[in-house]
């Protein structure tokens, strides 16, 4: 989680005693050597993280982000890129020319009450259907709902995503939820898997065959 900055010992110690279990994603920076990098990855890392955020202020160094994404690549790393489907248009060309997988965040925190069609989201279905690198976390309908708990509104959008790329699309509940305008029940986020994925077979894709393979799970 962001508050840990770029010290990712609480990853790495749930991995060990995960015993194999776990995966993670790490938070890094252009001080961490190829070494750290290495150990990262023998720990059980198998990507790290970027955030997008205009009004946050949280824009990465590009110059950085190039710099790091052409050293995780020889580890088979992904990168994950909290980045708003606004935004999308502006970085396409950028992501289609990356030469590792990428995922980004929470359905690209689109406004649900501006329907299927908006601009935005019609972006991020595009790019999902033409980069075959391109996964989407169906994630944090929170962030995403404007009708509030228990977040229906957000449905028809994960239904979306999974019916364009139904073996590129992740599951997660985004736990424990910082910075949300409203604390979820995660019973409610559980609750909407089936209407995002009425079909069992899809359901199994975006729970546990998605996620096997982009983390490399070799059991």
């Amino acid at each position: 989680a962001t508050p840990h900055g770029r010290d990712n010992r609480v990853v790495t110690d749930a991995i060990a005693l995960s015993g194999g279990r776990y995966k993670g994603i790490a938070n890094v920076d252009e001080s961490f050597g190829d070494r750290e990098l290495r150990d990262l990855s023998e720990a059980g890392i198998e990507g790290c993280r970027f955030t997008f955020l205009p009004r946050l202020g949280q824009m990465p160094d590009m110059r950085v982000f190039d710099q790091i994404i052409e050293r995780i690549s020889p580890l088979g790393w992904h990168v994950d890129l909290y980045l708003p489907a606004s935004l999308i248009p502006e970085f396409r060309p950028r992501l289609m020319q990356l030469p590792v997988p990428y995922v980004l965040d929470h359905m690209g925190v689109v406004d649900a009450s501006l329907g299927l069609e908006q601009p935005a989201f019609a972006a991020l279905l595009d790019l999902v259907r033409d980069d075959e690198k391109c996964w989407v976390k169906v994630t944090c309908p929170e962030r995403i709902s404007r009708a509030g708990p228990p977040f229906h509104d957000v449905a028809p959008f994960g239904r979306a995503l999974i019916e364009t790329a139904p073996d590129r699309v992740l599951w997660g509940t985004d736990w424990p939820h910082p910075n949300v305008p409203l604390m979820p029940d995660d019973g409610d986020l559980v609750d909407l898997v089936p209407l995002y994925a009425p079909d069992p077979a899809l359901q199994r894709k975006l729970l546990v065959d998605n996620p096997t393979r982009l983390f490399r799970f070799r059991d």
